[in-house]
């Protein structure tokens, strides 16, 4: 009996084939090959069209396929990771009415700023709308304003995963997770905020049904299944945002308990049993993918657009060939500091813990005698963990407790300079694990269709890679380094 999970997001799409009794991994496959086009006709704006995520989504499946035929003909439950805060409009007949506007896209801020002085300050921390800054809503007030002849054919907008179980079960859905990265969610009163509908004016005729994350949403129809070459019937039973179910993939569900990603965006993402916040909004507080009206369990989220996909720009316009170990093998080389090399990350949208300014990448203190392209690449990393390290601070200024920080042995995390940057800028113990979006889909697709009891019995087989402890010698240095990688930015963004 095997699993299947997928994880949709804007670099490509990933599928995972695991097995039931054991969690072990059969196989995985990704496409495509290079990163995903984004779309940008404007600046600031980064689009994609559904249709092309589905097309690889099918190719992913096939790559399984050719290896794996006889194991796709036993899987009983599918599970969906996606690209959160999207914006895909659907009409009637389910047909996509413009490409999404995607989670890195900028061009609605300035909505979600309005709407926060028109709901109130106070009232939006306190219901912790996270200020509907750039977020899903607003980019569907954008719409409203700019495309009215596209939203008078609006039936319901959804976000890319429910795009994905829309074309597998033939359903629209939402679940209250999704409507929380939305700006959807009030979290006082535990139902759909009125506040931001009013705020933005939109409808709710236009929001699907809500169903629970864990359910049996329901089946792989045969339209979707000759696509997929998979059985019809299947169950698709578990649907969550990409940094959720990344806290979910490490069995991250409690307070007190943290997960790290660092793919094309670097998260850090605390669970906690409270309505916490940051009176300015630099960091957001998310449903978790185990948050129920009776129990909160909300993931208090850093994130920083500009992550891997800086590494992959320096990759691609510096490297003359150089694969990402190389690269990293050269970082190896410079010292901490990067002898006096700094970059600020922030080439992917605005930012939130830089309260929805779109500063820029840009690279300081550079000297045409001393810096090579080795000092751009630990630069770079050093850069990202200071990023995330400043959202960080914020976090334990709310008094979010952490102890450890668990990431999958995956993207910047197979980097051993980006992991020691990590554990001693941060000072706390890094645990490495075996597993990626994809894979922690296809186990909660275990809990939502009832084969997995319980959630413990859906991470058997989940391996602990290794740790990285931070080193006192090394945490003293990284915190001079850090403060005045933080005093120039504060300096360049006011």
């Amino acid at each position: 009996m095997y699993l299947l999970g997928y994880d949709v997001g804007s670099s490509s799409i990933k599928a995972s084939l695991i097995e039931v009794q054991t969690g072990k991994l059969i196989d995985s496959a990704s496409s495509p090959e290079k990163e995903m086009e984004i779309l940008a006709k404007e600046p600031g704006w980064a689009e994609q069209h559904p249709e092309m995520w589905w097309r690889h989504l099918i190719l992913a499946t096939a790559k399984i396929k050719k290896k794996n035929s006889k194991y796709l003909k036993d899987v009983k439950a599918i599970g969906i990771s996606y690209q959160m805060h999207g914006l895909v409009l659907i009409d009637k007949n389910k047909n996509v009415l413009r490409p999404s506007i995607i989670w890195c896209d900028s061009r609605a801020v300035s909505i979600g700023e309005k709407a926060t002085k028109k709901i109130g300050l106070k009232r939006c921390l306190k219901h912790i709308l996270n200020f509907p800054g750039n977020f899903t809503a607003s980019k569907l007030r954008w719409v409203i304003e700019n495309e009215p002849s596209i939203y008078k054919k609006v039936y319901k907008f959804i976000l890319p995963g429910e795009y994905i179980a829309m074309k597998m079960t033939d359903k629209i859905f939402t679940t209250i997770p999704g409507l929380a990265e939305e700006m959807l969610w009030d979290y006082e009163n535990k139902s759909i905020s009125k506040d931001v509908l009013k705020a933005m004016k939109i409808s709710d005729d236009l929001i699907p049904n809500i169903e629970p994350t864990f359910s049996i949403h329901g089946e792989l129809t045969k339209n979707a299944a000759d696509e997929l070459g998979l059985n019809s019937g299947i169950k698709i039973s578990y649907i969550a945002g990409d940094q959720p179910n990344n806290a979910f993939s490490l069995n991250v569900l409690n307070p007190g308990e943290v997960a790290a990603t660092a793919g094309t965006s670097g998260v850090i993402f605390a669970i906690i049993d409270k309505n916490l916040y940051d009176p300015l909004c630099r960091v957001n507080t998310f449903a978790h993918v185990n948050y129920s009206k009776d129990m909160i369990r909300n993931g208090v989220m850093v994130c920083i657009n500009g992550t891997g996909i800086l590494n992959s720009w320096l990759k691609h316009n510096t490297g003359d060939g150089l694969e990402y170990d190389e690269m990293n093998e050269m970082a190896a080389k410079v010292n901490p500091g990067s002898d006096g090399l700094f970059i600020f990350p922030y080439g992917n949208g605005a930012e939130r813990t830089l309260q929805n300014k779109n500063i820029g990448a840009s690279i300081h203190n550079l000297n045409f005698n001393i810096h090579k392209r080795q000092h751009l690449y630990r630069a770079a990393q050093e850069g990202i963990v200071f990023a995330l390290n400043y959202g960080f601070e914020v976090m334990k200024n709310m008094g979010v407790k952490i102890k450890k920080i668990r990431a999958g042995y995956a993207n910047m995390f197979l980097s051993p300079v980006f992991r020691q940057i990590f554990a001693n800028t941060c000072n706390v113990p890094l645990e490495l694990y075996s597993t990626d979006g994809s894979q922690g889909a296809a186990r909660a697709a275990g809990v939502g269709a009832g084969i997995y009891k319980k959630y413990s019995d859906a991470f058997v087989g989940l391996k602990k890679i290794k740790t990285e402890i931070p080193e006192k010698s090394m945490v003293k240095i990284y915190v001079e380094i850090y403060n005045c990688w933080k005093e120039k930015l504060i300096n360049n963004s006011k």
